[in-house]
């Protein structure tokens, strides 16, 4: 297969493979027993990242979605309620795991594109009454996915977590990619974490490596977030394996995140001259893109089917919506070749003669 042949995967930046360097760090790893806290290599991950976020303690898990459920069983008990955005990944990506696995109920407020003002959520803490659920948790997701990768406003962010507290609640970010925002407002993570009490990190997304999520926090809830990943069915072994493509990817990879940021850009910019596509939200802040498709040019399934067949995967998220994700993967050329499929597919679409099959979109 040519360069020019090679089927593009922009459906998310969950889709990259490791790089030699990330390869042969794990290859070389240094491992021991990871439920006995014996493997050396997952022990430096979990004090890097707390160093990183400026908190005591970290833990290394499989994946974003035990990060968050963790974090959620940590500060509540059955009958507690936590406060997040509609569109956010904890509650609309994760099976509703807070009620099932926790019993906790969720009350959600809709943002702008994902992000969340102070008074949207003032007036919303239940009163002590024997009838009503205990109001507890505030979650935030910053960079927000499904508001194409909102970051959210960093004065905003203080003012809701300063509300949060005061009021006595505590606070967890979902920041599976906290480190595109660090990079897109040179904020550093330890100015971004220092407002929650607990933060979720993805290694598995922009920063490219193959598998893992960390919670961090203080000590005492690390320690009994242990307990939690084991009853989750988390606990690893000889986990160093793959916490060293983790670790890589914090030395080699946080930086780079611009040329995703860049190349999102250059594709919203191709996207932008195409009648029949409107992107949501107009300016893009990281590395994902989302455009809404005119029914005239038939449904987002049938989009993105017709940009499979040019070689450019895309999602569909809705019946008229399909996001693009920039990643390590996708080069500056990549992108160039996919606004040019991106025409194409309006071209074709857009004549009398489509007959392309129309079907529902696909969520994620």
């Amino acid at each position: 297969m040519t360069p020019s042949d090679r089927l593009l995967d922009f459906r998310s930046d969950t889709v990259t493979r490791p790089t030699s360097g990330m390869r042969a760090a794990m290859a070389e790893a240094v491992v021991g027993d990871d439920v006995f806290s014996e493997d050396p290599t997952v022990i430096r991950l979990q004090e890097r990242l707390a160093n990183l976020l400026g908190k005591e303690a970290a833990l290394f898990v499989p994946s974003g979605t035990m990060s968050n459920q963790i974090a959620v069983r940590v500060h509540c008990g059955p009958g507690d309620e936590m406060l997040c955005e509609t569109t956010c990944h904890i509650y609309r990506y994760e099976q509703g795991g807070f009620a099932q696995l926790s019993g906790v109920v969720a009350r959600t407020v809709q943002g702008q594109y994902g992000v969340l003002s102070a008074s949207q959520l003032d007036g919303l803490i239940q009163p002590d009454n024997e009838h009503l659920v205990r109001t507890r948790l505030v979650c935030l997701e910053n960079t927000h996915n499904r508001g194409g990768g909102r970051v959210l406003p960093y004065d905003g962010l203080v003012e809701i977590c300063d509300w949060a507290h005061h009021n006595g609640l505590v606070t967890h970010l979902d920041g599976a990619r906290l480190f595109n925002a660090v990079v897109a407002t040179r904020i550093d993570a330890r100015r971004w974490a220092q407002h929650f009490d607990t933060v979720s990190v993805c290694f598995s997304k922009g920063l490219g490596a193959p598998v893992g999520s960390a919670l961090s926090g203080p000590s005492s809830l690390i320690a009994r977030a242990r307990r939690h990943r084991k009853l989750f069915g988390g606990g690893m072994r000889q986990a160093g394996i793959i916490a060293a493509g983790a670790l890589y990817a914090l030395e080699n990879h946080i930086e780079r995140l611009a040329e995703d940021h860049a190349n999102a850009r250059l594709l919203t910019d191709g996207i932008r001259q195409l009648e029949g596509l409107t992107l949501q939200p107009e300016v893009v802040d990281t590395n994902i893109v989302i455009f809404r498709v005119d029914p005239q040019l038939g449904t987002a399934a049938d989009f993105s089917l017709r940009l499979r067949e040019l070689g450019v995967l895309m999602y569909a998220i809705g019946p008229t919506q399909i996001r693009a994700v920039t990643h390590l993967d996708v080069t500056r050329a990549d992108v160039q070749r996919a606004v040019s499929a991106i025409a194409e597919v309006v071209k074709t679409a857009a004549a009398p003669a489509s007959t392309a099959s129309h079907g529902q979109g696909a969520y994620h």
